[in-house]
């Protein structure tokens, strides 16, 4: 090729450069900017994926984690105990999209949206949350209000009151999670399509059992079942017709229920088993399963999941080791660090507990803090 032919060659390709530059110009000028925009997001996406290649489906379409539901009926004198509850399921909430479903009384709904609020704040929107107010059917109600403990029985009503919802776990609020939620949540998956509720037996031994000794009730399989971490299926519960049967149960044995709400469960899945599914005592673990002797072999091998404080064992002396992870968790603030102001703190305060039953028993209360903390 001549000097000349190279000369003008490149001329040609300034000549076509200057055009290009200034239609691109033209574009910017005149053309909607969220359009170009648009196409150069396009442009940068598809580059991603090239980029990524099999990596920018997992970019692009990430997971969503499942969604954790814990429930609690609150009134009274509860509101600080049902604080302490939500906040170890904060603590412990894991990958799940954690919501918590709170029904109380109406005096009371304030102090728990504005703690809810605050805590939302502090971990960065970590949960999501909704208050209801507490309804009892009109037939009987002064009789539900007051049955066992007040507005105990409100927990017998949450197909209807939490209509919007498929599943929940119901705990009362005297528990604490020490594991992550999603253990005990992961028991749905394991029910099969008639089951629809899951709890654990009230006792492991028959010779301290309650209800194989003292009810005038029918009851469920041997030893009764404890209603106090309940997972509810409630479209299950709604298409069961659950409410329905819940009055001529308490006409039948209003004379006879002891534990009020937890007495009228065990009569309806005495007459029906086959709907009910039974997880192990580390998901509701009592000081029956350590004040005499450990009778719950599922919280030796795997740590306690879920502590139950139940007969006030939270705010008496009655058991410390209880009383000495509850004021931990109490104390705890919220966003610290978790291992010094919460899982060390607990140690010492058991370490002072270990001349009671349940006491000997410290690693089974903090063996799943240590798992989820990551200090095994």
């Amino acid at each position: 090729m001549t000097s000349d032919a190279m000369v003008r060659l490149k001329l040609s390709c300034l000549f076509l450069c200057v055009i290009g530059f200034s239609i691109v110009t033209l574009l910017c000028l005149y053309l909607p900017d969220k359009q170009i925009a648009y196409n150069i997001g396009r442009l940068s996406a598809l580059n991603a994926s090239i980029l990524l290649g099999s990596h920018s489906v997992q970019l692009f379409h990430a997971k969503k984690n499942e969604e954790v539901v814990i429930a609690a009926v609150i009134c009274g004198n509860r509101t600080s105990q049902a604080l302490v509850m939500i906040k170890s399921a904060i603590v412990f909430r894991g990958n799940s999209d954690l919501r918590i479903v709170v029904i109380a009384e109406k005096n009371i709904q304030q102090e728990f949206d504005e703690t809810l609020r605050d805590w939302r704040l502090l971990t960065n929107d970590s949960f999501s949350y909704e208050i209801h107010s507490i309804i009892f059917p009109k037939e009987h109600s002064d009789e539900w209000r007051k049955l066992f403990q007040p507005c105990a029985s409100e927990r017998l009503f949450l197909p209807t009151v939490l209509n919007h919802l498929d599943s929940i776990l119901y705990v009362d609020t005297d528990t604490l999670f020490l594991s992550s939620i999603e253990d005990v949540w992961k028991h749905f998956s394991q029910m099969n399509s008639s089951q629809l509720a899951a709890m654990a037996p009230e006792h492991e031994d028959m010779n301290v059992g309650w209800y194989n000794r003292f009810a005038n009730h029918p009851y469920y399989g041997k030893l009764g079942l404890n209603s106090g971490v309940m997972l509810m299926n409630l479209t299950r519960m709604r298409e069961f017709n659950w409410i329905s049967r819940l009055a001529p149960v308490l006409e039948k044995y209003r004379l006879y229920l002891t534990w009020g709400d937890q007495d009228i469960i065990n009569v309806i899945f005495h007459d029906h088993p086959d709907k009910v599914y039974v997880y192990p005592c580390r998901y509701n673990y009592r000081s029956d399963h350590c004040m005499y002797m450990s009778n719950c072999k599922s919280a030796e091998e795997d740590g306690v999941a879920v502590l139950h404080g139940s007969r006030s064992t939270f705010q008496t002396n009655k058991q410390p080791a209880f009383r000495a992870l509850f004021n931990a968790m109490s104390q705890y603030q919220l966003g610290s660090d978790p291992v010094k102001y919460l899982l060390e703190a607990s140690a010492s305060l058991l370490n002072e507990t270990t001349s009671t039953n349940c006491g000997r028993l410290a690693p089974i209360f903090t063996h799943n803090m240590r798992l989820m903390f990551q200090t095994v």
